[in-house]
């Protein structure tokens, strides 16, 4: 019998090698589909569907996924969850503009997505595993809301959360901290499927055995323990102040792109709203309000330079006869346009201005017009490109000093934050969704809205063009809402509070620190690996 040439043993202890990893670490192609379905659960973790719960069994699902993968598997199962999460979550995006642009922004989205993917395979070498791949989902998002051109934070893990067991987080440590408890508790499931499924000879040890109920109650634990937190409005509060707010939502002439084509139309809507409101005041049959609050784009004829819309308005604020909050397109300064919240008061005209500080790039300034135009020739819709406001500023409408945000602010933390913090006892949303017909962005909206109010202890109110509008308890609840597409006044009595929360004094110290310690584990990690081939 004849001696086997030595290559050949290396090479059949290579190949029972790689059949050795397989076996543990199993083949790709199950893993994307685990990592597609976990996308797709992810997306129906928000409304319009909402069921929060699948929020964490989605990401604990991806988590599983890229164990035991390289960095370039780890992006690839991160990618591939990412456009299954993100294109069914953005549809409305393409609602109108067509599908270029929206399978372009979800792709661009999901490109984060692979950068978690490919920092998360590496975590799971680590000690504390559910906790890093947690810090690194929040530093993830961090950086998707500020890049490109000022981020883009729709659909971060905590507006899944409005109705959860982790929402009253939002009051210690704004929307990074409930983020974070739902990836930990995400990272505690998958630790526990990770144990139950070891790949050592014989099945799992007696250790890996109890690594799974531990880690379920560690679950469960962390799910439960937004019960431990006081209420935000008993946090905020500073006294028994409140005031009786009506939203009205006046509808536009028509939904899509070209709902402002008859600018005065729907500024004429918002006026006899307000008007039938004044006489069913004055008829007994509601109560009469100390404050009235008009969305985004109420008047897009500018009230400024148009006196025929200046009157109208200032006849609608004269017959109800209190503070009216106007959304208006105002020209200027220069060759741009500001988007912008306008106290109109009784007798006297306009007041106090708020203008938006962060316009939505392709919706209201277009960012490398030449090669946008190349995607979609709606860019050119937007002729004039709207400037961002540099003040923060809080609005004086009788009783209350209103927080005003302008639509897509209300995803950036800061940017609702720093409103808050300068004075506002009442948190508006002025926002517009007829440009994405009956999709699910408002309701979106809302959710962000909802825990909005949780986070600053705030009595909140969404009014939109076409809905959906809502009033929010400081507890996010909501009192009222309204249907799309109607015309609706909505009125109720609100608490203004004026204290702060933990969140609001902590500021964003809690998602800097979350990054850093994401940060320092991927170093760890990588060091690690180094030393393992070396």
């Amino acid at each position: 019998m004849g001696t086997r040439p030595p290559w050949t043993t290396g090479r059949r202890l290579a190949e029972q090698d790689r059949a050795a990893q397989a076996r543990r670490h199993g083949a790709l192609p199950p893993r994307l589909l685990l990592a597609a379905a976990s996308g797709l659960a992810a997306a129906a973790a928000f409304p319009p569907v909402g069921w929060w719960p699948l929020a964490p069994a989605a990401l604990a699902t991806l988590m599983v996924t890229c164990r035991g993968q390289g960095r370039g598997r780890g992006a690839l199962l991160g990618l591939v969850h990412g456009v299954t999460f993100f294109l069914p979550l953005l549809h409305w995006s393409g609602v109108y503009v067509g599908a270029l642009p929206w399978v372009l922004l979800a792709l661009s989205q999901a490109v984060f997505l692979a950068v978690y993917g490919a920092g998360a395979a590496a975590l799971w070498r680590l000690p504390a595993a559910p906790l890093l791949l947690a810090a690194w989902w929040v530093a993830v998002e961090a950086l998707r809301s500020r890049v490109p051109f000022g981020g883009f934070p729709w659909g971060r893990l905590a507006f899944t959360s409005a109705e959860s067991t982790l929402a009253p987080l939002a009051a210690v440590g704004g929307a990074p901290l409930v983020s974070f408890a739902t990836a930990l508790v995400a990272g505690l499931l998958a630790w526990a499927a990770a144990s139950w499924r070891s790949g050592r000879p014989g099945g799992p040890t007696r250790r890996d055995q109890l690594r799974l109920p531990t880690a379920l109650l560690l679950a469960v634990a962390v799910g439960g323990v937004g019960a431990l937190v006081p209420g935000a409005a008993g946090t905020a509060s500073s006294g028994s102040r409140s005031a009786v707010v009506a939203v009205v939502q006046g509808n536009v002439p028509r939904a899509g792109l070209q709902f402002n084509a008859e600018r005065e139309a729907v500024l004429r809507n918002h006026v006899a709203a307000t008007r039938s409101l004044a006489a069913r005041v004055r008829a007994g049959r509601l109560p009469r309000p100390d404050l009235v609050l008009w969305p985004e784009n109420s008047s897009d004829v500018d009230p400024f330079r148009d006196a025929g819309a200046a009157a109208l308005i200032q006849s609608a604020t004269d017959d109800i006869g209190v503070p009216v909050l106007v959304g208006a397109v105002v020209d200027g300064p220069g060759r741009f346009l500001s988007n912008t919240g306008v106290v109109w008061r009784p007798g006297k005209g306009p007041g106090a201005r708020y203008v938006k500080r962060h316009p939505a790039p392709f919706g209201e300034y277009i960012p490398l017009r030449s090669v946008a135009r190349r995607v979609s020739d709606k860019v050119d819709l937007v002729a004039r490109d709207f400037v961002a406001g540099r003040t923060v500023r809080t609005l004086p409408m009788g009783k209350a000093t209103v927080a005003d945000v302008i639509c897509f602010e209300v995803a950036y933390d800061g940017l609702v934050r720093d409103v808050v913090r300068a004075g506002g006892d009442l948190l508006v949303v002025q926002t517009n969704n007829a440009t994405f017909g009956r999709s699910g962005e408002a309701v979106q909206q809302l959710a962000m809205t909802r825990l909005r109010a949780i986070e600053h202890g705030r009595a909140t109110v969404q009014v939109s063009t076409v809905g959906v509008s809502a009033i929010v308890r400081p507890d996010g609840t909501v009192v009222e809402d309204t249907r799309l597409f109607t015309r609706d006044v909505l009125v109720a009595r609100v608490p203004l509070l004026d204290g702060r929360t933990l969140a609001d004094r902590l500021g964003g110290w809690p998602e800097a620190l979350l990054c850093l310690l994401a940060a320092g584990a991927l170093v760890g990690a990588g060091a690690t690996a180094r030393r393992g081939t070396a």
